[in-house]
């Protein structure tokens, strides 16, 4: 049984990697790049491309921390930080480009985390553990923006409801983002009951793994809409704090959307929310972001899952095979 589990397991793995290769192909096809785009692209200096980059690899350490942090949580350590990256780095690879990222995270660290002894049960902990990670750094993210800045919901006037972009009514979300995250803080430190949502429970974490969750969103949160901040123009740039509220609700939104990868929904809103710049120009910031936070990272993570189906496959054969 455990040999036809572990050639289904691979053959899985395969479908996900022809999959991925498709969406890949329809995401770049989907892309209308004109010539004045590709202008825009040459015309952004190499420094604002290596800036990029930078953000793009504190992004990805900030995500590879989410799944350390909730491993502790659970208690494993166990488990090295170089795979542990390699893993996250391939969940989130294919999951912002397939869409649905908690169900294929979930498959996707199932099937590694699983030849490291993690029951089904446990991965699904991990997996919870990390989308509440995000959600804890979007909503104190969040909470901080609106409540220093509350003008800046303005910024999608006739988008959103009047009443929502209303400069008291941003302030008020605000401080309800921050009394949400004030709130779990204080459930850590007193040690509350499992806050139980429906017929699911959530555990207080200990205060140690609570103050990584406050520190690994924001960074990564930072570090994605660093990508897009650099590669955008200095005249008319609103600066790296409205990119990144802008950042964070269009990314929100792309997400609750299950879209692969948020095509679409993500440009509409960000271009939007950029009166100041040209509209070409946000696109040209916005495929730098898609390069270097989707595609490159997506066939990095395809070339991964190759490697390690073809190595459980060749395992898979040796059990199979007489002596």
């Amino acid at each position: 049984m455990k040999k036809i589990l572990g050639r289904l397991w691979s053959l899985v793995g395969f479908i996900a990697v022809i999959g991925s290769f498709y969406l890949l192909y329809r995401e770049l096809k989907g892309e209308a790049v004109r010539a004045d785009v590709w202008a825009d692209l040459k015309a952004i200096p190499l420094s604002a491309y290596l800036a990029a980059g930078a953000s793009t690899l504190m992004a990805y350490a900030a995500l590879a921390w989410y799944d350390h942090i909730a491993l502790l949580h659970l208690g494993v350590r166990h488990i090295s930080w170089i795979y542990i990256s390699i893993c996250s780095f391939t969940t989130y690879a294919l999951s912002h480009n397939v869409g649905a990222s908690v169900l294929s995270g979930a498959m996707v660290r199932y099937r590694a985390y699983s030849t490291k002894g993690l029951t089904m049960a446990q991965v699904g902990v991990l997996v919870t553990f990390c989308a509440l990670t995000f959600a804890l750094g979007g909503i104190l993210v969040g909470g901080i923006l609106l409540t220093t800045r509350p003008a800046m919901l303005q910024r999608l006037s006739g988008m959103l409801p009047a009443i929502i972009t209303d400069p008291d009514t941003a302030l008020t979300i605000g401080l309800g983002c921050l009394a949400v995250v004030a709130l779990y803080v204080i459930g850590s430190l007193m040690r509350f009951r499992p806050l139980a949502i429906s017929k699911m429970e959530i555990v207080y974490p200990r205060p140690g793994v609570m103050a990584r969750q406050l520190f690994a969103a924001p960074i990564e949160l930072a570090g994605a809409a660093g990508i897009i901040y650099f590669a955008l123009p200095e005249i008319g740039n609103p600066g790296p704090l409205v990119v990144l509220g802008t950042f964070l609700f269009s990314f929100s939104a792309a997400l609750v959307s299950t879209a692969p990868a948020g095509l679409g929904v993500f440009e509409v809103l960000f271009i939007k929310a950029m009166p100041d710049v040209p509209h070409l120009k946000v696109l040209s910031a916005l495929l730098v972001f898609r390069l270097f936070y989707l595609v490159i990272p997506l066939l990095m993570a395809i070339a991964v899952v190759i490697i390690f189906e073809r190595g459980k496959l060749r395992e898979a054969k040796g059990r199979s095979d007489p002596d």
